[in-house]
């Protein structure tokens, strides 16, 4: 864990932070390790903002910041476009929520691990999960959520894909707040901690 790039991306040092990861990378940093990072730094940025010490504007930053990271880290990661794809997946940020660096990191994950991703994006409907898996034919979910109001979304889009008769669609959840409790509360299959418990999950269910 690089203490210096989680510095730079919690106190907002944009050029700082893609400098950073750019040289650990060079360096020959495992690129997971540096995607690994940027979550830490986005916990931290997410439990300041529910304590208010910090606000949208920096949550906005933030993930500018990883966006630009993300774009120096992706190529560096392996993947054979080739390979068949072993299951599907739609992916979300549950409705309320706008944050997608940790749901576009685990969708890439996800995505070089062999599936194929269906990426709603941010503020995603119920509805709109439950018309994409019958669209799709997925049978694993992906409710992302960093913010304490996304739990309740997150029920709503469990409840939402069973009274649609998709009880054999697999869900799990994650974010910066979720735990076991968490999971139970929405009625989620699992949650995950990080993208490579996603793939983890993922494949167990496919």
């Amino acid at each position: 864990m690089s203490q210096e790039l989680i510095q730079a991306i919690t106190d907002m040092r944009e050029e700082d932070a893609v400098k950073i990861a750019t040289q650990m990378l060079d360096g020959g940093t495992d690129p997971v390790a540096v995607l690994n990072d940027c979550r830490e730094a986005m916990t931290i940025i997410g439990q300041r903002f529910e304590a208010g010490e910090c606000f949208i504007p920096e949550l906005i930053l933030a993930g500018e910041m990883l966006s630009q990271i993300s774009g120096v880290v992706k190529p560096r990661l392996q993947k054979d476009g080739a390979a068949k794809k072993i299951g599907k997946v739609v992916l979300g940020t549950v409705q309320g929520d706008i944050h997608d660096i940790a749901k576009d990191i685990v969708g890439f994950m996800l995505d070089v691990n062999g599936f194929e991703v269906t990426d709603l994006g941010v503020d995603v409907p119920p509805a709109k999960f439950v018309e994409t898996v019958k669209q799709t034919g997925a049978k694993i979910v992906g409710l992302s959520g960093f913010l304490t109001l996304a739990f309740d979304p997150m029920k709503d889009t469990v409840a939402a894909l069973k009274s649609a008769g998709l009880i054999d669609v697999k869900v799990m959840i994650g974010g910066g707040q979720i735990d076991e409790n968490i999971r139970q509360y929405t009625g989620a299959d699992a949650y995950g901690k990080d993208a490579m418990a996603a793939v983890a999950l993922a494949k167990s269910w496919a």
